[in-house]
């Protein structure tokens, strides 16, 4: 009888014990650490600044990042809006926002950043307004989230001349090694 009313505390006692060797070993393989993304413009899941938008200069926010993986050859920025519900739209992720084969040793891109000065080797794929670099928010109504997405990858990508995301995503895709988010939101 004493046995049974044990039993959920032995599950518990395992299920921590799994839980823990699982990240023990993980550490001791020397597992990357968590990549992090910040703005000073921004925190975390708070409103972007007008500044940043199609309601002000709608220049782009500084970011920085650190943690990225030693064996990191290149970084991906990917912004984008998954809150694109609208009568004319059908529901779809609106991308804002799209560099690739940003060098791993660059950990910052700066506020209001101009083409000509990307960071050497950077390439830029095509929004969804079907041109190159940073187009702020500009929600038709309510408020949306804008994901900004960095991702670490073990390879450097070929040209893919102005991807859109899809393409991107597809190269990158088995190549990434680390990645981190940062989600902004604005309503107009």
């Amino acid at each position: 009888m004493q046995i049974k009313k044990l039993q959920p505390c032995l599950r518990l006692f395992g299920l921590i014990f799994c839980c823990y060797s699982h990240l023990s070993l993980a550490l001791e393989e020397g597992a990357a650490m968590s990549m992090t993304l910040k703005s000073p413009a921004f925190a975390q899941q708070t409103d972007i600044p007008k500044e940043f938008t199609c309601d002000g200069s709608n220049v782009s926010p500084a970011l920085a990042w650190t943690d990225v993986p030693q064996n990191a050859k290149s970084l991906v920025l990917i912004v984008d809006d998954p809150d694109v519900p609208a009568s004319f739209l059908p529901l779809r992720t609106w991308v804002h926002w799209l560099l690739y084969n940003i060098p791993p040793t660059v950990s910052e891109l700066p506020q209001q950043l101009a083409p000509q000065k990307l960071p050497q080797g950077t390439l830029q794929g095509k929004n969804d307004w079907k041109g190159t670099g940073y187009n702020g928010p500009c929600p038709p109504f309510g408020k949306h989230r804008y994901f900004f997405k960095l991702y670490a990858l073990d390879t450097v990508l070929p040209d893919l001349n102005q991807p859109d995301k899809a393409a991107l995503e597809k190269a990158m895709a088995g190549h990434i090694i680390g990645q981190a988010e940062l989600i902004g939101t604005y309503k107009r």
